[in-house]
């Protein structure tokens, strides 16, 4: 099993989630998070003020797939994330080497 975590922008996010369904992905978790890659952030005016945003909003889509899937999730996220502009996003693939279901004790590829 892998998890994929994968950071994208945030008006981004129904569709990678409809692309993941479609290749049968039953469950993710979604977090509002925050950062900079090689943007560095940007400025804006407020009331005017320029300042500089350093961290930009970002949404971290985090699942876990049965090897047999990882490459066509990444597929997925990266086709339903890509707008072609900078700060489009990243993916993260790490092994998750247990999980158990904690309401009925399933484990392994059955908990997921």
């Amino acid at each position: 099993m892998k998890k994929i975590e994968a950071v994208i922008k945030p008006f981004k996010l129904d569709e990678v989630r409809e692309a993941l369904s479609e290749i049968g992905v039953n469950g993710l978790t979604v977090t509002e998070v925050k950062g900079f890659g090689r943007q560095k952030g940007h400025t804006e005016l407020y009331r005017g003020a320029e300042y500089v945003v350093d961290f930009l909003p970002k949404i971290k889509v985090e699942l876990v797939v049965a090897d047999s899937l990882v490459e066509s999730a990444m597929e997925a996220i990266i086709k339903a994330a890509r707008t072609g502009k900078i700060g489009d996003g990243k993916i993260f693939v790490s092994s998750i080497e247990q999980v158990v279901r904690i309401r009925t004790g399933e484990t392994g590829e059955q908990a997921v």
